[in-house]
């Protein structure tokens, strides 16, 4: 069944130029325009399938004609893909940590270490210390903040040990206590933001595992997390310091 187009755009200079049309029964979009051909440009492209092309299309035209009234429907990435923003970023990785377990931690043998009340042997040549030592030696932050129950659970009081671990290799661990979070009305979700233009959303299932990845780029939703970011962020405590008080 043929689709029912309509003309929504184009970018400036007329002919030639890339354009937007609208599928008036499904409410996908089309565009077309110059295709890109640069192979190092193609390179660095992410999620480049067999048989597709990438157009080059100005932002203005996105902005000026693309349909605003539409439902956002989630963009879910593997644990793969998620691991490769890791490396890919450009100059921040920042998280916010709300969770009170994580199932995976209880699975190590560092967490049968701290359980026991034994000092935990950290691995500080892990990939993801490798990792945060060579992002980090190219100017690059990796930072978080963890929010924390009062009195903290025992997966709490195991990531407040491991941070001497990751804030060793280069990143900057801070923490907050619920009841500062609930009052600056900071969301019960974890994520990730990247470069401040993209937000990485973790799903969790029933058991506390983590399962998918929700990818969020548009910006006015991307802005929301980071001005989530820039209030926990202000009011978070280093973890040194916030470690000495849970302890004393």
């Amino acid at each position: 069944m043929a689709r029912q187009l309509r003309f929504n755009g184009t970018g400036s200079g007329g002919g030639g130029c890339p354009s937007i049309h609208e599928d008036l029964n499904s409410g996908e979009i089309i565009v077309h325009g110059p295709p890109l051909t640069d192979q190092d440009d193609i390179s660095q492209l992410q999620h480049l399938n067999d048989g597709e092309i990438a157009v080059v299309v100005p932002r203005e035209l996105l902005v000026d004609f693309g349909p605003k009234e539409v439902t956002r429907m989630p963009r879910i990435i593997d644990l793969d893909a998620f691991g490769k923003l890791f490396e890919t970023f450009e100059h921040t990785a920042w998280r916010l940590e709300t969770r009170r377990r994580f199932a995976s931690d209880e699975a190590t043998d560092t967490w049968a270490q701290f359980t026991a009340g034994q000092s935990v042997e950290w691995d500080y040549e892990d990939e993801w210390c490798m990792n945060v030592r060579a992002q980090t030696a190219q100017g690059k932050r990796f930072e978080r903040v963890r929010i924390i129950d009062n009195p903290p659970t025992p997966g709490q009081l195991y990531l407040l040990d491991n941070a001497k671990r990751n804030c060793a290799v280069g990143e900057d661990i801070r923490n907050l206590w619920r009841t500062d979070a609930d009052r600056l009305r900071l969301p019960a979700e974890d994520f990730w933001i990247f470069d401040s233009r993209l937000v990485a959303l973790l799903n969790f299932n029933d058991s506390d595992n983590l399962v998918d990845v929700e990818l969020i780029t548009e910006p006015v939703e991307v802005n929301r997390y980071a001005q989530v970011r820039d209030a926990a962020w202000h009011y978070a405590v280093p973890y040194e310091r916030f470690t000495a008080d849970v302890t004393a």
